[in-house]
């Protein structure tokens, strides 16, 4: 019997299949954007009979907030304290754009019409001075329903502390609703507007997750699998019940998988702090792990704009759940190459994704993208996939051609890519107190291996590590992951009485925990917002502050002289689980390259080709050379030197 992790990608769906041995192995297939479920289900069929569990990370909850055609969110109604309807509606003051005067709010997820006010209160200490009157709940339900709601959001003031008037009003709900959702459950913690909208996204996510994970269950069902989990945006794998109570947390699913991979990686080949890139067919992904643990950050905007990998405050959606620290940039092998009105060579953001692809692949595109250009460069040889997916190289260089001369645009665009994949590597670096130089680069993703010398270049970053199954490491991440539950609270009266009630409570709803991670949301009196911090045990407030002031200083610059307060404790329960084991190539001696091909770096040069497998560990190959494998490409340009390492990772050092 076999694992199998499956991570639906833009352009392709990966499948790494964990043995009883603890070996690995990889499939990839085009991806059905229309129906992801289809190509999981038709690599799922090609595996065979013999799969136990399926563990998936999916974007269905990107895709429903962004509107992606299919995925209609439905009616949900907001039942909040009396006064505080348009809570949602008058949000923050933050501008995405200072001086654009026609700038239009978000639009709020739940109309005006479908926000009922309450008359409950609860005052910031958690003494109730008004119950929830059933009788008025009652009725605003069966309005509700007359209205055609699907799904419903509570969120009461200060029921962070004290939510026993969202558990009466939950109570009545659940008679004439499925999907209820209370923010004393979904988010206890404070801030009106962001809880609020936190536990809105919860509501509409609802019954698109619930439909899904149900056609997905039936559809894993009729291949003979029974169990399967889900990828969270903090990095662990939840079950089925989980994943539809708190859909919220499946919003960075897809990216978090690979994040999780560099950490756990990280840690069996001793690097102690690398940047994880990932570049695969859409979009490029950088974040930043320190001491083998991936930076965690408790808020997030869905459904809003971003800059340059940078999501913008103020232009979609609050949400105050756990996410792994990611900057996203549209730059993939997919990521079309086009000039603007003024003749400039512009890269993205759209992409060619699986269908119908770069012009190279030869299903109908017509746009260059970057993996036309590292074809036309003879970077990427005439095959992909171990010799499954042939190229039409000719093809990609006449759809550069229409650009300009082939060669420079090629060139041109890869440059262009660097500089905006170089830019996302800053934001979860410098932007967060980190130098860059630190670290090691860990490239992944079908592309990611291509490009990692030239972005490495560009940050001033000496150490450059692929791992295994480069082209299917998000979904070999998976694999690498543990289950994770959370819970939290929101201040508390004594810290350690308090992460002690959370574990208590998560051990008593899973039955088994291996062992805590415990955070703190800690700020200094009277500032505005908070630094997440790791918390070790047993939990003292001087050791919470020294570490908070530490922090402050790497992130800020500077710390203050004042006494800090503990906003909300958290705490993750962590279930292990079997894990791959990572093994050098068996081959002996020196390998020669398979073959010789012209590859384009400062000029044309007859650059040698080398098969991964065939490498063995220690050897040293000097640029410019190329190492292929079955999902991925590696470039080793000139003045850079690569070397296998005893897990099976090829090391490049300038």
């Amino acid at each position: 019997m076999v694992v199998v992790a499956v991570d639906v990608g833009g352009t392709f769906t990966d499948f790494v299949v964990l043995r009883d041995d603890g070996t690995v192995y990889s499939i990839k297939i085009l991806s059905t954007p229309r129906s992801p479920e289809v190509a999981v289900f038709d690599g799922l069929r090609g595996i065979g009979g013999c799969v136990s569990e399926v563990l998936h990370a999916t974007t269905i909850g990107t895709n429903a907030l962004l509107g992606q055609v299919g995925l209609e969110l439905p009616r949900v109604a907001l039942f909040t304290t009396g006064g505080f309807r348009d809570v949602i509606e008058i949000g923050r003051q933050n501008r995405p754009r200072l001086y654009d005067l026609f700038f239009n709010k978000p639009r709020p997820l739940v109309p005006r019409e479908l926000r009922f006010e309450v008359n409950e209160r609860v005052l910031a200490d958690g003494t109730v001075t008004k119950h929830a009157d059933p009788k008025e709940i009652e009725e605003y339900a069966i309005k509700a329903k007359s209205m055609s709601v699907i799904s419903v959001a509570v969120s009461y003031l200060h029921s962070y502390i004290n939510p026993v008037n969202e558990e009466i009003t939950g109570n009545v709900l659940k008679k004439y609703f499925k999907y209820v959702s209370l923010s004393s459950r979904v988010a206890p913690e404070p801030r009106e507007y962001e809880r609020a909208s936190t536990t809105i996204v919860n509501a509409a996510l609802m019954p698109i997750v619930s439909e899904y994970i149900s056609r997905f269950s039936e559809g894993l069902k009729e291949l003979g699998i029974s169990r399967f989990f889900i990828m969270s945006s903090a990095g662990g794998l939840i079950d089925a019940e989980e994943a539809i109570k708190r859909p919220v947390q499946l919003i960075e699913s897809g990216p978090a998988a690979g994040a999780v991979a560099a950490a756990e990686f990280s840690r069996i080949i001793g690097a102690r702090n690398v940047i994880a890139f990932d570049m695969g067919g859409t979009t490029a992904k950088a974040s930043s792990i320190l001491r083998h643990e991936p930076e965690v950050t408790t808020e997030y905007e869905v459904g809003g704009e971003a800059h340059h990998g940078r999501f913008i405050k103020g232009s979609g959606y609050p949400v105050r759940f756990p996410f792994i620290d990611l900057a996203e940039v549209s730059s993939g092998g997919g990521t079309i190459i086009w000039r603007d009105e003024a003749g400039a060579l512009r890269v993205g953001p759209i992409s060619a994704g699986a269908d119908p692809g770069p012009i190279c692949y030869g299903k109908g595109g017509k746009e260059p993208t970057l993996t036309d250009a590292n074809v036309a460069l003879g970077r990427i040889g005439d095959y992909l996939l171990g010799g499954e997916m042939k190229l039409d190289k000719d093809a990609a260089i006449k759809g550069l051609a229409r650009l300009g001369d082939p060669i420079n645009v090629a060139l041109e665009a890869i440059r262009l890519a660097t500089l905006e994949m170089a830019r996302a590597v800053r934001l979860v670096t410098v932007e967060r107190g980190l130098d860059p130089r630190d670290f090691a680069l860990m490239a992944f993703g079908g592309a990611g291996p291509q490009f990692a010398t030239y972005i490495a270049e560009e940050l001033g970053i000496g150490s450059i590590i692929i791992p295994p199954e480069p082209g299917a490491f998000s979904a070999l991440g998976l694999l690498m992951a543990d289950e994770r539950f959370e819970a939290r609270a929101s201040f508390p009266k004594d810290i350690e009485d308090g992460f002690r009630r959370l574990e208590d409570e998560l051990l008593s709803r899973l039955g088994r925990v291996d062992y805590f991670l415990r955070y703190a949301d800690v700020r200094y009196v009277y500032q505005g917002w908070e630094l997440t911090i790791p918390v070790g045990k047993p939990a003292s407030i001087g050791d919470v502050e020294k570490a908070f002031n530490d922090r402050h200083y790497a992130t800020y610059g500077f710390k203050l002289n004042k006494p800090i307060e503990v906003v909300t404790i958290r705490v993750f329960a962590v279930i292990t689980r079997i894990k791959p084991r990572f093994k050098a190539p068996k081959a002996e001696g020196e390998t020669k390259p398979r073959s010789f091909r012209r590859v384009f770096f400062d000029d044309w040069v007859e650059t040698p080709i080398y098969w991964r497998e065939e490498i063995p560990t220690g050897q040293v190959i000097d640029g410019p050379a190329i190492i292929e494998e079955y999902g991925s490409t590696i470039v080793i340009p000139p003045r850079w030197k690569a070397t296998v390492g005893e897990h099976g990772e090829v090391r490049i050092t300038h």
